[in-house]
């Protein structure tokens, strides 16, 4: 049941709600540097990533979505953020009335996040909203969720990362669950299970193969890659569609970080039917630069990415076309996840995250599982009657 509460927080007195512009957008990425300043595991994001990222010149979510974001002061001082979004593409929430609030970061006062969450609730009431959904930082296909559980670690590429009191502070507000999305960490040195290993090592089928990402056909299988992404999670919960542009932008986003061989594509009688994305865990290369690149960061990061080499990777990207049924619905996940593996192996990773998993996705869940994963982080996505 969504909790109804009819009446919103009265900001307090000496908290200022500003709306953010390009002037202060430097500001806003930066409040979860000073709110998360004495966590070890917090991993500050590279400044010129976020500022693209949150772009409306860059960031083509910006041209389906409305959004405002929102820094709230006190005594002077940048104690919180909060963002709202209406995606025009999520039909099967914007159906539901469901308007999203996300970014959310600030200091451990109960007034703060009153006069935020406010705003965020006004202005979507504002845009015919009845429902408050979130966070999403900015859509379901980036940041998904607020962290419930695993804080002894750093959060991986493109995670969010937040304070142990956050939650609390949100349900005190009316907030209840909407829906629980896990990270799995795979130990990817550890032998396969003898029964995944006798369905991956076994002769391949002759119209089933499995290749790498052509660096001479890139863009064609960012297209063909997106393209499966949309069929594969059409039917899932608060799906939205990755539009041209999006293919676009993050074909070239991606680019720097590539490997292609550790894009592992599937096709069956000569149909691309499933692919999956591993890219190297940069958190772990950043976690020192405070947020800059310049002017000596980019050579370290340079160096840690082709010399001394990065352990972990994340796996954010991954479908098979829903016409794979059968047998075959079974065995490609695990060609591909083995095929992206041993790549990794080769550059000395060691570990694999897989995330986000839906909660209620069990077969993909249970794939995981079955090649030793294990649900180490839990993300929730509170809802709110704005009624």
């Amino acid at each position: 049941m969504i909790a109804n509460t009819n009446r919103p927080p009265v900001p307090a007195s000496n908290i200022e709600i500003v709306p953010v512009t390009p002037a202060e957008m430097n500001r806003f990425i930066r409040v979860p540097f000073r709110v998360h300043a004495d966590d070890p595991n917090f991993v500050p994001p590279l400044m010129m990533e976020r500022r693209e990222a949150f772009s409306d010149k860059v960031n083509p979510f910006f041209l389906h979505a409305d959004y405002q974001f929102w820094i709230a002061r006190k005594n002077g001082v940048d104690v919180g953020r909060i963002s709202a979004q209406l995606d025009h593409l999520s039909q099967s929430l914007k159906h539901e009335g469901a308007g999203f609030f996300g970014l959310i970061c600030a200091d451990n006062d109960p007034e703060i996040f009153d006069a935020l969450f406010a705003t965020a609730e006004n202005w979507l009431r504002e845009k015919g909203c009845t429902k408050m959904l979130g966070p999403f930082n900015l859509s379901i296909n980036e940041e998904t969720g607020l962290l419930v559980k695993g804080f002894d670690t750093p959060p991986m590429l493109l995670m969010g990362h937040d304070r142990e009191f956050v939650a609390g502070q949100i349900e005190r507000l009316g907030y209840v669950k909407a829906k629980d999305v896990f990270a799995y960490l795979m130990d990817i040195t550890q032998p396969l299970p003898e029964n995944v290993r006798r369905l991956v090592e076994r002769p391949m089928r002759d119209d089933l193969r499995v290749r790498p990402m052509s660096t001479k056909h890139y863009h064609e299988d960012i297209v063909t890659l997106t393209s499966i992404y949309n069929d594969a999670w059409s039917q899932n919960w608060g799906f939205a569609p990755f539009t041209d542009a999006e293919v676009e932008y993050m074909g070239k986003s991606l680019k720097p970080i590539l490997d292609p061989k550790m894009v592992a594509f599937a096709e069956l009688n000569g149909e691309t039917v499933g692919f999956g994305v591993a890219l190297p865990n940069i958190n772990a290369a950043i976690r020192d630069f405070d947020g800059k690149l310049l002017p000596f960061n980019w050579a370290k990061l340079l160096w840690r990415l082709k010399v001394s080499g990065i352990r972990s990777g994340r796996v954010p990207l991954m479908g098979v076309k829903r016409s794979v049924t059968g047998f075959g619905a079974r065995l490609v996940p695990f060609l591909i996840i083995e095929s992206m593996r041993q790549r990794a192996l080769q550059k000395g990773m060691r570990e694999f995250e897989l995330s986000w998993i839906l909660e209620d996705n069990l077969p993909m869940r249970s794939i995981i599982e079955a090649l030793g994963g294990r649900a180490y982080k839990t993300y929730r996505l509170y809802e709110k009657s704005l009624a």
